[in-house]
């Protein structure tokens, strides 16, 4: 059955097997027809919204779909990537065991042998999700950490020196590397650390990790963030597309800076942040997407506010003292790094999201003394 002509078979199938598999309903959820038929609505909607499929009845699909919220982070329930569904092995990306990029070749790897991210057996049931390198098709990355062995790799910097905005130290040892996961921590005094992926500066690209950043200290916000290379912030620019500023961890925020004033456009998405979850940024000449779990939550198309040099990734648990004294933690699986070929666009069609300034990122305030020598 072709996917247009089947429109209303897959729409009855959906009220179907969702309205009596909601997630107050138990294990139902996990059955493997139901499992197998999210992760598929999620990749037919991935396509009606890449315009791969046309038509009114393609529109009413869309509809249906989105009514059922299949755009939603979590709508695939992460069970469903530990129970092992028919036919999916080859679909989902699980770094824990495999870590082969979306277009790597049956048996090829980008990562030496041996070198699977090895998560504990509690983190591991959880699964690796859909990110926004395969629903997307970015194809293999160029560059790929998964954090094996039990030291930073040589592309990494460490920040030396004073912390955020002068607030505590960034030590070089806060940062470990253990089990296939990188951990950041933060002590009750403030001495914690960030980490720049200077090695790979680019202009435009896209780059996706895998995150989480446990409840803990409300001074400590966890971060994942594009940042001038050349050192010139604000002027240069940055785009912090995972920034977890909330101290309960249940959103993420993303906020763009630009300007010789540090102006800024905001968006923010409700989201367990304590568990897992892939966070991706994509910057092109025609705009800035944000994605969470290989759904896009946050565009713009705004040119006049892009970065105007290269960036490179940083990770980053910054401390912002409130006199609470309790420790703070964030924790990466794996990070991904892509360029673009000459003339390549965004990966959505969407026109892009509202802008806000109603919320102020933590670097809000210019600040010579973050992410520069010296830190």
């Amino acid at each position: 059955m072709g996917l247009v002509g089947g429109v209303s078979a897959l729409a009855a199938a959906a009220a179907l097997l969702l309205g009596s598999a909601t997630p107050d309903k138990g294990p139902a959820e996990t059955a493997d027809a139901v499992c197998g038929w999210r992760i598929a609505a999620t990749h037919v909607l991935a396509e009606l919204d890449l315009g791969s499929v046309s038509g009114s009845s393609a529109g009413v699909l869309r509809a249906a779909l989105l009514a059922l919220d299949a755009d939603e982070p979590g709508f695939v329930p992460v069970t469903c990537y530990a129970t092992g569904v028919t036919g999916q092995s080859g679909d989902h990306e699980n770094g824990s065991n495999d870590h082969q990029p979306p277009g790597t070749p049956p048996g090829g790897s980008s990562s030496p042998a041996g070198s699977s991210s090895l998560l504990s057996a509690q983190d591991q049931g959880q699964g690796q999700g859909d990110t926004a390198g395969e629903v997307f098709g970015w194809g293999t990355p160029d560059v790929v950490d998964d954090f094996t062995g039990t030291q930073l790799g040589p592309d990494w910097n460490a920040y030396d020196g004073s912390g955020h905005a002068g607030n505590g130290v960034r030590s070089p040892a806060a940062a470990t590397v253990a089990g296939g996961v990188l951990t950041i921590d933060g002590s009750g005094d403030g001495t914690t650390a960030g980490l720049a992926w200077t090695a790979h500066s680019q202009k435009f690209g896209r780059w996706e990790t895998r995150m989480r950043a446990p409840t803990g200290s409300p001074s400590y916000n966890a971060l994942a963030l594009l940042w001038p290379t050349q050192e010139n912030f604000p002027i240069g620019g940055e785009i912090d597309f995972a920034e977890i500023m909330d101290p309960s961890r249940d959103k993420i925020e993303l906020f763009l800076h630009y300007g010789a004033d540090n102006s800024q456009v905001h968006g923010e998405l409700k989201i367990d942040a304590t568990q897992w979850h892939n966070y991706a940024v994509e910057w092109t000449s025609a705009g800035v997407t944000a994605f969470v779990d290989g759904r896009e939550w946050w565009k713009t198309e705004d040119t006049s506010i892009l970065p105007p040099g290269p960036m490179h990734l940083c990770l980053q648990l910054d401390w912002f003292p409130r006199g609470d004294g309790e420790s703070g933690r964030m924790q990466v699986d794996w990070v991904k790094q892509w360029g673009l070929a000459a003339g390549e666009g965004s990966s959505t069609t969407s026109g892009g999201s509202e802008g806000s300034t109603d919320a102020d990122s933590s670097t809000s305030i210019t600040d010579e003394v973050n992410n520069v020598d010296g830190r």
